[in-house]
C-alpha cells in the first residue's frame, strides 16, 4: 500500500457534563447577565475522530470509557474508510488504547503520541471549540439532554468541511510531499 492510500486521523475523548463552561456574554454596558452554574454530576463521554483530509468525522457519546468502547469507535472509522485505502489513527496513551485494539480491523493502524502531548493532537482545539461556542453557559435536564446536546454540537463542527481541514490539519501529517 502507498501513502497515497492513507488517510491520517486524529483521535481522543472529552468529557461533557453538567458542571459546564461558562463564558463571557454580551450584554449591555452596566447590566451584570447571570448565567446557570450547575451542581450536578451527570456526565458523558465523546469519543471522536476527525480526518483532516477528508473533513469528516466520526463519533459515539456513551456514559464511561473503556476498551470495548473504543474498539467500537476504531469500527466506525473502519466502516467510512474507503475500500483500498488504510487509516491511521493517532491517539494519546489512555488506558483504554492497548496495543491490541485494531488487531481485527485491516484496514486501521493506531499510532500513540508522546505521553504528555497533547498539542500534538488536533482534536484537542475541537473540544475546546465546542465548549466555546457551543456548550458554554447551558445547563442539562439530565443524562439524555447532555448526549442530545453534544451530538449537536459535533454535528455542528462537521457541518463545514473547510472548518474540519482547517482547524485539525496539520504539516506534519502530509504524508506525499
Amino acid at each position: 500500500m502507498s501513502l497515497e492510500q492513507v488517510d491520517v486521523w486524529f483521535q481522543d475523548e472529552a468529557r461533557f457534563g453538567q458542571q459546564n463552561t461558562t463564558t463571557r456574554l454580551w450584554a449591555l454596558r452596566g447590566t451584570r447577565p447571570r448565567t446557570v452554574r450547575q451542581q450536578q454530576f451527570d456526565d458523558a463521554y465523546l469519543f471522536g475522530s476527525v480526518c483532516p483530509s477528508r473533513g469528516i468525522g466520526e463519533a459515539i457519546v456513551v456514559p464511561w470509557v473503556n476498551k470495548e468502547i473504543m474498539i467500537k469507535h476504531l469500527k466506525q472509522i473502519s466502516s467510512v474508510t474507503e475500500k483500498g485505502r488504510h487509516a491511521v489513527v493517532i491517539m494519546d496513551g489512555a488506558g483504554w488504547h492497548t496495543d491490541d485494539i485494531a488487531h481485527q480491523f485491516e484496514n486501521v493502524s493506531i499510532v500513540k503520541l508522546p505521553p504528555y502531548s497533547p498539542e500534538l493532537n488536533p482534536i484537542e482545539q475541537v473540544w475546546c471549540w465546542f465548549r466555546q461556542r457551543c456548550l458554554a453557559n447551558q445547563s442539562f435536564r439530565d443524562y439524555d439532554d447532555i448526549v442530545d446536546k453534544v451530538y449537536a454540537a459535533w454535528n455542528q463542527f462537521l457541518q463545514c468541511t473547510q472548518r474540519v481541514k482547517k482547524m485539525c490539519s496539520r504539516q506534519w501529517i502530509n504524508l506525499t510531499s
